[in-house]
């Protein structure tokens, strides 16, 4: 006869006074004090745009551009990644940091460049540093990544551990001064999680008629928070995507905001929106199978799959 959402709270009482102990006690309180919410609506989708229509398939016909799917040891997610880009019809390569450091490859032979999620070296250096390092102390790598970013036709995206890698190249990269470091969750804890996110308006080529859309998107990051130096830093980079609550505001606490960053911004553009970062996962969620829970799945296309045939339709 008990309100559900009562007897939740007292059944996870042990495991929340176990978790104060072990994780920061503030993310902890927040999360069980959550579960008892009766106002919160659950997950949700609400588009400003068609999932059905498919604006890459004028160029269906044209050459498939070549995507550079880059990985480094302990990276993890290309093979999802590849596929996204695929699906929206680039030609996905395999390229390993070592094929560009040996000479085997070269960027100049790619339109688009995607670093992909995963742990780079273990993360024993932190967020995608000891990465960044092995293209900053490689003259040829170095020289190859400076050389692609200053193209006029080339664009590029950061995933989770890749975001973070870019992050620490932004000096190579023309408009990207202002995007922050990441740095540990501020629950202490890697969260793997389905979360509610909001599409910001930015030159972002990537999200181009999704602005205002508001819909979950997986993330899965020990190291997420965004750091910045100052406001001013913070306020002048092109944030185009946060956390959100259920109620569709910036997601302020734990776990909506699953890192404790600044009002939940969790990606970001250059300024002219060719290369972009961001925590979250889309390339889990470019197909409706992917969802965990999806209450129509009359479409096999995802809601995700448009930024990945937006870059398509970019390039034109």
């Amino acid at each position: 006869d008990e309100p559900v959402l009562d007897l939740q709270q007292i059944w996870t009482e042990t495991s929340y006074k176990l978790a104060s102990l072990r994780d920061n006690p503030e993310c902890t309180k927040q999360a069980f004090k959550a579960i008892n919410n009766f106002e919160d609506k659950g997950l949700f989708a609400d588009l400003t745009y068609d999932v059905s229509e498919d604006i890459s398939a004028p160029f269906i016909n044209k050459m498939r551009p070549k995507m550079a799917v880059l990985r480094e040891q302990g990276v993890n997610g290309q093979i999802e990644m590849a596929a996204a880009f695929d699906k929206a019809g680039f030609t996905s390569v395999d390229v390993h940091m070592s094929d560009l450091i040996e000479g085997r490859v070269s960027l100049a032979d790619f339109q688009g460049l995607v670093a992909c999620g995963g742990f780079s070296f273990g993360d024993v250096l932190g967020a995608g540093r000891g990465w960044a390092n092995s293209i900053k102390f490689n003259p040829r790598a170095a020289e190859t990544f400076q050389t692609f970013f200053n193209r006029d036709d080339s664009f590029a995206l950061g995933v989770c551990n890749g975001c973070q890698m870019m992050s620490q190249l932004k000096d190579m990269i023309p408009g990207a001064e202002y995007w922050p470091n990441f740095e540990r969750n501020v629950s202490e804890q890697f969260e793997a999680r389905l979360l509610m996110v909001e599409v910001m308006d930015t030159p972002s080529i990537f999200m181009q008629g999704m602005a205002g859309s508001k819909l979950p998107l997986v993330v899965a990051h020990g190291e997420g928070r965004a750091v910045f130096k100052d406001s001013t830093q913070q306020k002048q980079a092109a944030a185009y995507l946060r956390y959100i609550d259920t109620d569709g505001k910036p997601a302020s606490t734990y776990p909506a905001n699953p890192n404790g960053s600044p009002e939940g911004t969790t990606g970001f553009s250059t300024d002219d929106g060719r290369f972009n970062i961001m925590m979250p996962h889309p390339e889990r969620l470019f197909r409706n199978s992917q969802f965990s829970y999806y209450p129509e799945r009359n479409n096999e296309d995802g809601a995700w799959l448009r930024m990945f045939q937006n870059a398509r339709h970019w390039l034109g």
